[in-house]
């Protein structure tokens, strides 16, 4: 329990032998089973077998898991104590500038070496993988936060390492890819000529800024086509979200020491990793009907929301149509969203356990403008003197409202939120908020009703 110093601590930290030993997985706990993962070809639920030319089998295991707690391997949890337990801050500063009675806090995932919350399932798939003899790993990435934690984790295990970055993120943010470049990646921009997936795109379009749909295309076919290469995904898996819950796990006995319990929870989703990964430990207290009132928040942007604008089908995780098909919030897989600094949070599907929990209204989802973001980011860099990455700023958007709503009814609640990276690349999108040249993006209703009509037909 927290003493009465605690009161007035801003930093929350842990020991290293608070690390979670292991991961909790929601799958345990929801009153019916999320929808099956379908065969791309066949449109029957695929097996391990169908996984794995993709990914080794103790991975395949994780994802179709029942039990509630999975151990974190001694070699794993070996990699994490370089950065973990992760600080949990209360954003004093904040609250003195907003004059709300709320309490805020935040989860800091940008003391990882990579800057983000991105190396907790990196190093755990790279583990996994040189367990079982694979050389090389495949994979896309965004903004390049899980790109640069791939290319860390593989180089800790020794294995190599492809990244296919989103073209418009590649142009966009030169220095991540130094930063993969440095921990040994090859790094090419998305749609490439190596595949026939990017040579297909290219063709019929040759200047596309690409997507992390078509980034997935081309990595899961460099992997399905090469003996040595297995494919590793940042997000929306079920054993990606699950290696994430060691966020979430070390906040809940954070607020603890802070004599805390959180009303509110906020996170920016994309895939849906960081998000998940945050907030799954406190959804077993709701799902368990313990914390019924507590309100859980995930924040897309406005020009990519397929929580809040999308159709809860069968999709394709990527766009070329190479993945198997699982039922999620989608945009359309031949969607391409216009090239918001957000790079993460470009993507036109949502995890599938993440979408199961809105669908069943045990969290709630909102979207918000790039401009109003960046203000917001700006006002909590002023602050809490962190410049946060622009997809966690998302999520700073609705702590702020929330707060003010508090400062407007005249309630104090606490309100916790992972801030998922900082900005240090991100210092072009930054420059362009406070000269005035960032720009908001419509929701392109005609272009997303277009990618639907091109939904794959399933049977129901």
């Amino acid at each position: 329990m927290a003493t009465a110093s605690d009161k007035h601590r801003t930093k929350f930290l842990l020991d290293e032998k608070d690390i979670p030993a292991k991961w909790y997985n929601i799958m345990a706990d929801f009153k019916t089973p999320p929808a099956p993962v379908l065969h791309p070809g066949t449109g029957q639920p695929i097996g391990p077998q169908d996984l794995a030319p993709l990914f080794p089998m103790e991975l395949i295991k994780q994802e179709v898991s029942q039990e509630r707690w999975i151990a974190i391997p001694d070699g794993v949890r070996d990699v994490l104590r370089l950065w973990r337990p992760s600080p949990l801050y209360r954003a004093r500063r904040l609250e003195k500038a907003l004059g709300t009675p709320a309490h805020i806090y935040y989860k800091y995932e940008g003391v990882s070496p990579a800057g983000s919350h991105k190396p907790n399932t990196a190093i755990a798939q790279a583990y996994y993988n040189k367990k079982e003899g694979v050389t090389r790993l495949a994979t896309e990435t965004g903004a390049g936060q899980w790109g640069s934690a791939l290319a860390m984790a593989c180089q800790m295990f020794g294995l190599q390492c492809k990244v296919y970055m989103v073209k418009v993120s590649y142009q966009q943010k030169p220095y991540r890819r130094i930063m993969m470049e440095t921990w040994g990646a090859q790094v090419v921009p998305s749609p490439s000529p190596d595949t026939q997936a990017g040579k297909k795109i290219l063709a019929q379009d040759p200047n596309s800024p690409g997507s992390l749909g078509i980034a997935i295309s081309e990595a899961v076919e460099d992997a399905a086509t090469r003996d040595d290469t297995k494919y590793s995904l940042g997000s929306v898996l079920n054993h990606v979200l699950m290696h994430q819950t060691v966020v979430g796990l070390e906040a809940k006995k954070q607020l603890e020491k802070a004599d805390d319990e959180a009303d509110v929870l906020v996170g920016c989703v994309g895939g849906g990793s960081n998000f998940a990964g945050f907030v799954f430990p406190f959804a077993a207290d709701k799902l368990a009907g313990r914390k019924k009132k507590l309100r859980i928040i995930a924040v897309e942007p406005s020009a990519c929301p397929s929580l809040t604008k999308g159709r809860y089908v069968y999709d394709f995780g990527d766009t070329v149509g190479l993945t198997p098909l699982v039922k999620m919030h989608t945009l359309g897989h031949s969607f391409v969203p216009a090239p918001l600094h957000a790079g993460g949070l470009r993507y036109h599907g949502m995890a599938p356990l993440v979408c199961k929990l809105f669908d069943e209204g045990v969290i709630e989802a909102t979207a918000v403008p790039q401009v109003a973001t960046f203000k917001a980011a700006v006002q909590f860099a002023r602050t809490e003197g962190i410049i946060p990455a622009p997809e966690a700023a998302h999520a700073i958007r609705v702590v702020i409202d929330e707060a003010e709503r508090c400062k407007q009814e005249g309630k104090r609640r606490t309100i916790a939120f992972n801030l998922s990276g900082h900005g240090h690349f991100d210092l072009g999108a930054y420059d362009a908020f406070l000269t005035g040249k960032l720009q908001d993006y419509e929701y392109p209703a005609a272009k997303i009703e277009e990618a639907l009509r091109q939904l794959p037909k399933v049977q129901a």
